[in-house]
């Protein structure tokens, strides 16, 4: 009965208190008077109760009011108030999750705050219906975080979306050794490599279902490590040190994008342009990656990267040749 007494007064304080609002004991006895039988638990047990928790780690304060009435402040609940609503925002804008799973998450993150922080919490949230039919993106999550722990081979059905719309499902031998999950322009991919082969390969996690483990694996294998800037989640043909010369208003968009890889200094002949130097993993998307940019990013140098650029771009007006 201690312990329930204990855990109870727990929920209570973290529920109903905060930095700015106390309780006093009178208040958490006339909550384990409506809450359970306890209807007679003295003022003394309850102090020893908190002094409990306080011993316990939880960061209990005690404030005086007035008539130098004691009121008690639980301040320390493991994440900050504002650590709990980035995390809410974080879960609100996640394309991945449904409504009901968004709702889900949430609540439990509210069973954190107290009564005023879950209304400033409220006023915060926009969820966003985007989610993907027929996902359950945290399960697969939990299972392949499994099956990495386990070290067991995988084997999973993969799905491409036809014409009408619909996820078509592929079910093929895969002995596949999973190594990580990782999290690139807002997608969940899972690195893998090949048993047979020893080849990396990559795997919307969004896209699997029936993901099952194989048999304990005792081979150890690495994936490679990225040299520099890659453009997307696949790897890179080769890489190469280029040189772009871009418009200053996107000096700042290369610089959160590929961070301490680049040097960049202002173009000595052109005021408005500055240039880009980095080492940058050379494949299609790359070169996509850069069209995206249209005519404000010019690829300088190498001669061999800016001549190969330049025939995709002609590859494209070709596509526009009655014009």
């Amino acid at each position: 009965m201690d312990h329930e007494r204990i855990m109870l007064i727990f929920e209570f304080l973290s529920k109903n208190t905060d930095t700015a609002k106390g309780v006093t004991i009178a208040d958490i006895q006339g909550f384990l008077a409506e809450k359970t039988n306890l209807r007679n638990v003295s003022v003394l047990t309850i102090r020893r109760d908190i002094d409990r928790l306080t011993s316990m780690g939880y960061d209990i304060s005690k404030t005086n009011g007035a008539h130098n009435t004691a009121y008690y402040h639980m301040k320390g609940k493991g994440f900050t108030f504002n650590e709990i609503r980035f995390l809410v925002d974080s879960v609100s804008i996640n394309k991945f999750l449904s409504n009901e799973q968004k709702q889900r998450l949430i609540g439990k993150f509210e069973g954190m705050c107290s009564e005023s922080e879950i209304r400033q919490l409220i006023s915060r949230i926009s969820l966003n219906g985007r989610a993907a039919r027929s996902l359950d993106l945290l399960n697969n999550l939990e299972i392949i975080h499994r099956r990495i722990s386990e070290k067991r081979r995988i084997h999973f059905e993969y799905g491409h979306f036809d014409t009408k719309r619909n996820m078509n499902y592929y079910k093929k031998s895969r002995e596949m050794i999973p190594i990580k999950v990782v999290y690139f322009s807002e997608r969940f991919y899972l690195r893998c490599v090949n048993e047979q082969t020893g080849e990396p390969r990559t795997y919307r996690i969004d896209r699997m279902k029936n993901i099952t483990g194989g048999t304990v694996t005792r081979k150890k294998f690495t994936l490679p490590k990225y040299e520099g800037f890659v453009a997307d989640m696949f790897p890179p043909d080769y890489f190469e040190t280029v040189t772009l010369k871009v418009k200053k208003f996107l000096r700042d968009e290369m610089i959160e994008q590929l961070g301490e890889l680049a040097s960049i200094r202002d173009d000595f002949d052109d005021e408005e342009m500055c240039v880009v130097r980095f080492k940058a993993g050379i494949n299609k998307q790359f070169f996509l990656w850069l069209l995206h940019y249209g005519d404000n990013v010019q690829l300088t140098a190498p001669k061999k990267e800016r001549e190969m650029f330049a025939d995709e771009l002609r590859k494209i007006l070709g596509n526009y040749a009655d014009i």
